[in-house]
């Protein structure tokens, strides 16, 4: 009746055909008692729970879909609530009986869906490997030797095997990237605070995200959208401020030179290469750029201050039941005991350090391909070296939290050995809705399946179109070049750089006197034979536009300048009385030429 991997697609089409949620359930049931799998959950919601469940959804919602979730199973990490099964964090002594559901599973069984159960993870979600948790280690589901990812190794499985549509995870350093890698699925992590934490089990609070893991990019955006929203109960909470990317002209920043680290594993290596080309066969433009900044930053959520959030989480815990840790996690959380205020500020200094410093890669390209991880391992080769080895899983994952980012991670193929990559689009924050077409179109180029079945079609009714381009583009000529003072102007109001050009050559610039900070006028006139202006065009959204447009000073305006592709846009212009005894620095060749200019001097 079902097929082998379970989506919103297949399972609307049953309740459509007539077939009941009572009917899905006793599938799951089914499925689930069939596993070849222990270690999945630690604690499933029994079999005459989850057919309570099926009975009171049909009683207060009658029409087959008359909810967006109706009848969707869907599996819950076991650090976050869910009301009528305990929250253990992979601790069986930590284990309490949460009161009410978490603010993102309320939200989802509001909206129909149905927890199958808790499932395992890495104890206090403390890795990306899968491996540590007293119950057990779940398995790839290609290859039980292997590694499942972590620390949402549970939640994967569950989903890449067909035991559930979709699963929740928690995400601080790649838990809700690295497993679906691992397990050929999608891993939908927002920006931080787009999904409330409220009633998680926190790692690293000031990072934490919840994440969904689901067979296709428009299944885990359209979940995504239910569970998303503010809530005042989390501190860390935010409300959504929509960010755009290019609809055209889309540059995709990608590792290269000795940046490209796979530890050796060439079968990775050569589907991330395969990514890239599909990129390029979808329009668009590969750049490569330079990761060491992010890398660096990285290395600061273990490395750094930020391992005493993990300790701040459990500290009164750790003090009085440190023999119930699993001995790895306990010397990772540990470890944070010696680290000083000092050094939580040292910390937060360099890591503003390192954002400044990738606002230079930021200009050179508008999302980033990466690996979601360099390789995998085997269980039993983790078990015996625990850090390193969980360490290089990170390589390409750390740094997307603390540096405030929105990802997507896709399935990548298959490799000689049967195992799968993958690779993760990553944009600044809030750019979650624009990431997704093309996230969605780069798994459907990749013809990966989904999950455990290589040959599925990803549906067509799933297919995440590109939304309408409604924003508005407007060149910048002096201080709003990026880098400048009031570069900033733009970038608050949701503005995207979209490319640096030249005007024709019959515009000449000018210093403005009296202007705080120094300004250019730009004034056209027919028939001057120069060599062209350095600017940059710029997008905004309407409402950006217009109150960018509201804030500028006369003799500024706002009218129609020419490319030297023959397109026009518009741009600063300014009124030709403004100029006449001011100095020119047309020979300059733009605003930049000027600074450099003016810093030499």
């Amino acid at each position: 009746m079902l097929p082998t991997i379970l989506d919103l697609t297949s399972l609307r089409a049953a309740y459509e055909a007539g077939h009941s949620p009572l009917e899905i359930i006793e599938t799951i049931i089914a499925r689930r008692a069939a596993s070849q799998d222990p270690a999945i959950f630690i604690t499933p919601t029994p079999d005459e729970t989850l057919r309570a469940e099926a009975r009171s959804l049909m009683d207060r919602a009658t029409q087959p879909n008359s909810l967006p979730l109706w009848g969707i199973p869907f599996a819950v990490k076991d650090n976050i609530d869910v009301a009528g099964l305990p929250t253990t964090a992979a601790c069986p002594a930590f284990t309490y009986h949460p009161e009410k559901d978490a603010t993102v599973v309320a939200r989802l069984r509001a909206a129909g869906a149905i927890v199958i159960g808790k499932t395992n993870l890495d104890q206090f979600a403390t890795g990306l490997n899968g491996t540590r948790s007293p119950y057990g280690a779940p398995r790839s589901v290609f290859d039980a030797d292997y590694i499942s990812g972590g620390s949402s190794s549970g939640s994967a499985v569950t989903v890449a095997s067909g035991l559930a549509a979709f699963a929740l995870g928690t995400d601080t350093a790649g838990s809700g990237r690295v497993p679906a890698a691992f397990n050929n699925l999608v891993g939908i992590k927002p920006t931080p605070g787009l999904l409330p934490n409220t009633g998680a089990v926190p790692a690293c609070k000031s990072v934490d995200c919840i994440t969904i893991f689901a067979p296709t990019v428009g299944d885990g955006v359209a979940i995504r959208k239910i569970a998303e929203g503010f809530d005042a109960a989390d501190a860390f909470s935010r409300r959504a401020k929509p960010a755009t990317l290019p609809g055209t002209g889309l540059r995709v920043g990608v590792l290269a030179g000795a940046e490209r680290e796979f530890f050796g594993d060439t079968d990775v290596e050569a589907l991330y290469d395969q990514a890239i080309e599909r990129l390029k066969a979808l329009g668009a433009t590969i750049v490569p750029f330079d990761y060491v900044p992010f890398r660096e930053a990285a290395a600061l959520l273990y490395d750094g201050p930020w391992v005493a959030e993990r300790l701040a989480a459990v500290e009164d815990f750790l003090a009085s039941n440190a023999a119930d840790f699993d001995p790895t996690v306990r010397k990772i959380i540990e470890g944070a005991k010696g680290k000083t205020a000092v050094e939580a500020f040292n910390g937060r200094y360099k890591l503003e350090e390192l954002r400044r410093k990738t606002e230079a890669e930021w200009a050179k390209a508008d999302i980033l391909l990466l690996p979601t991880v360099p390789t995998t391992y085997k269980v039993a080769d983790m078990q015996a070296d625990p850090i390193v080895l969980n360490g290089r899983l990170g390589r390409y994952t750390n740094f997307v939290n603390l540096l405030d980012c929105a990802a997507i991670a896709v399935p990548a193929g298959f490799g000689s050995n049967g195992l799968p990559g993958g690779v993760t689009l990553i944009a600044p924050a809030f750019t979650d809705d624009a990431l997704a077409p093309l996230a969605d179109a780069l798994h459907r180029a990749a013809a990966a399946g989904m999950g455990i079945d290589r040959g599925a079609a990803v549906p067509e009714p799933s297919r995440v179109a590109l939304p309408a381009d409604n924003t508005i583009a407007i060149a910048v000529v002096g201080a709003h070049l990026t880098g400048m003072p009031l570069n900033h102007e733009l970038t608050t109001l949701g503005g995207t750089l979209v490319k640096a050009c030249r005007t024709t050559g019959d515009y000449r610039l000018f210093v403005l006197p009296n202007t705080v900070p120094q300004k250019p006028g730009l004034i056209r006139e027919p028939g001057y034979d120069g060599r062209g202006l350095e600017i940059e065009v710029w997008t905004l959204p309407p409402d950006g536009f217009g109150r960018f447009v509201a804030k500028i000073p006369a003799p500024l305006g706002i009218g129609k300048v020419t490319l030297e592709d023959g397109s026009s846009v518009s741009c600063f212009l300014c009124e030709s009385h403004a100029v006449k005894n001011a100095e020119e620095i047309t020979a300059l060749g733009g605003w930049r030429g000027y600074m450099r200019r003016t810093s030499a001097a």
